[in-house]
């Protein structure tokens, strides 16, 4: 496919345009929304505790020794999952997971032009550029882990030890993913090219993950979010924010036209699945 230089001048309207971002916040709220309500609605209330950073650690354990062995076993679940779909609270979950994935790539060809023409989200593009939520997703568990050490927490170590286990697996996951889809990303579509026609055309070498499907900057972060958010869901606001900063993410891959909404979509679902169900054993 030939790529095409865009014009850097000021977008003219397009039809549509409010009903694009209004379908991408909708979309990044209902994820925000929803995973912290669905965690409350099935975990079981904590413990009472005095000092919750100090309360003993019900999840799990891990230790460096043991990071590379617990995402082989991740991988297993991860690859088996569809063994688990004869059962119905699997199945029906899963299946709106795709019709909803379904449904957006059908929309993908009417939303993608705006955010590839508009220069509304100039100023927020410099600040949530691909860089800098790259590093932002990886200061989490560095900084987690620096201070655990500090103060000698080891719920802290733990979960940042499970973050970097829970965004290994993600990753893995999502290069096989690019390299099968070979998806052509929004930003490599020139003028007058055909936004329905991206799949198998990136190109692009074997394990490079050149692909635009799904997100990996998405899923990178909604991994994080979620370890985040059910070891420290005591705090009312851990979740809120959490999950908050992880629709940024997704939202920025979407303004910078790096990736479809339904990449987005999909990116949010897999790593909120992953490291809950396959990272956390919940």
């Amino acid at each position: 496919m030939k790529t095409y230089e865009w014009s850097d001048k000021p977008a003219l309207p397009i039809p549509g345009c409010k009903g694009a971002v209004a379908r991408v916040l909708g979309l990044l709220l209902l994820l925000t929304a929803a995973s912290p309500r669905l965690s409350a609605q099935i975990a079981p209330d904590p413990p009472p505790a005095t000092n919750p950073a100090a309360a003993p650690d019900p999840g799990r354990q891990v230790e460096w020794k043991s990071l590379l062995p617990n995402v082989w076993q991740d991988q297993k679940q991860v690859w088996l999952f569809p063994k688990k779909l004869n059962r119905r609270k699997v199945l029906w979950p899963t299946l709106a997971v795709i019709g909803t994935a379904a449904g957006l790539v059908a929309l993908d060809p009417i939303d993608a032009p705006y955010f590839r023409k508009t220069t509304a989200f100039s100023g927020f593009n410099n600040t949530f550029s691909g860089t800098a939520t790259v590093w932002g997703t990886v200061a989490v568990p560095v900084l987690l882990y620096t201070a655990g050490l500090a103060t000698k927490d080891k719920k802290m170590k733990s979960t940042a030890m499970l973050v970097g286990e829970a965004v290994g697996d993600v990753e893995i996951l999502t290069t096989v993913l690019k390299d099968a889809t070979q998806r052509t990303r929004p930003a490599a579509i020139g003028a007058g090219q055909n936004y329905s026609d991206t799949w198998f055309d990136s190109g692009g070498s074997f394990l490079r993950g050149h692909g635009s499907f799904p997100s990996g900057h998405t899923i990178a972060a909604f991994s994080v979010a979620t370890v985040i958010s059910r070891r420290y869901g005591n705090h009312k606001w851990v979740p809120y924010a959490a999950y908050g900063l992880a629709a940024v993410v997704g939202f920025s891959r979407i303004t910078l036209s790096a990736h479809f909404i339904s990449d987005v979509f999909i990116g949010g679902a897999l790593g909120y699945s992953i490291s809950r169900f396959a990272v956390l054993h919940e």
